[in-house]
């Protein structure tokens, strides 16, 4: 059992700590709003019970995962005895500027510190701290406790041995990790969900497809696959001969494809109201909530398959 100190307990963080916690590990939840710790605790309380059901609690009971969460006053008693801290402040670089400095100055020498931004590089906001060495991005496709995926983005100056523990630690508490090896605009994740993003609103904006059928196209197409398979594979296994068959049969497709992308669409242009409202037809705003809720149990749903899948059929 490891202290982890959760700095930040909005959505990011109290998805982190019953990652955390479920794990077995013992979680200190720690904000500058004195009333998100317990806001936190109620929800992990209220999605606990769901997770049982769908067995995606490594056999514990909600009773004792919530046992291993405590709410801190103090900063510096949230990160004492802690070998792991993750920081889930908003995105803005001069804020993790001074989270960080606070976390370098009070955590043990030996303390990981990782940030769950989406999009800011770890160099920009741990250059000048004592111990940047032990700085890294940890960043989640949220929520972590139902999709494993997590990032790992090194600073220049993150040392190996910080990366090595760091997976080592996600993997512990049932997370896949993605080492990036050096660090890049948008990480991994969100440069592969911006491409696909951008062909979306490009069909949407020169009228070739509506929205729904652009999600029907991942929804009931793609994503199938994606579910449980990357690109790569997914390639190597529609051609006889593998990869480089796929490639020598359809680059050319593609290509041509390429050929005709112009410049991007503006995604806050005119199409956005196109947009917005065929998402609105189809879900009113006041529903938003609800659907999110729809969403996780689905997801809690595809966790629990796919983890039956992959002990009667194999990963």
């Amino acid at each position: 059992m490891t202290n982890v100190a959760v700095v930040g307990c909005g959505f990011v963080g109290r998805a982190w700590a019953i990652t955390f916690a479920r794990a077995g590990h013992r979680v200190a939840l720690w904000d500058t709003d004195t009333q998100a710790p317990q806001r936190a605790v109620d929800f992990i309380g209220a999605v606990l019970p769901d997770l049982q059901a769908n067995d995606l609690l490594n056999g514990r009971s909600p009773t004792d995962v919530l046992a291993n969460i405590r709410i801190v006053e103090d900063l510096g008693d949230a990160l004492a005895g802690a070998t792991y801290a993750q920081e889930c402040t908003p995105e803005d670089v001069e804020m993790k500027k001074e989270v960080f400095s606070r976390l370098d100055e009070l955590a043990g020498q030996n303390t990981i510190l990782a940030s769950s931004t989406s999009a800011i590089l770890p160099s920009l906001f741990t250059e000048g701290l004592a111990r940047r060495d032990r700085c890294l991005v940890v960043h989640p496709i949220n929520p972590p406790y139902l999709i494993p995926a997590a990032e790992i983005v090194p600073a220049p100056w993150t040392a190996p041995e910080v990366v090595t523990r760091a997976q080592d630690f996600l993997v512990s508490c049932g997370q896949a990790p993605i080492v990036m090896k050096r660090e890049l605009d948008g990480f991994i994740m969100n440069r592969l969900q911006g491409a696909l993003l951008e062909e979306a609103f490009r069909l949407v904006a020169d009228g070739y497809a509506s929205v729904e059928d652009v999600d029907i196209g991942l929804r009931e197409g793609i994503a199938l696959r994606w579910s449980f398979m990357g690109p790569f594979e997914t390639i190597d296994l529609n051609a006889p001969g593998g990869v480089r068959d796929y490639v020598v049969r359809y680059q050319g497709i593609y290509e041509n494809i390429t050929s005709q992308i112009g410049g991007r669409v503006d995604w806050a242009g005119p199409v956005l109201d196109s947009v917005e409202r065929d998402r609105r037809d189809r879900l009113a705003e006041s529903d938003l909530g609800e659907r999110q809720a729809w969403r996780d149990r689905r997801l809690m749903a595809l966790a629990a398959h796919k983890r039956r899948a992959g002990k009667d059929i194999g990963n």
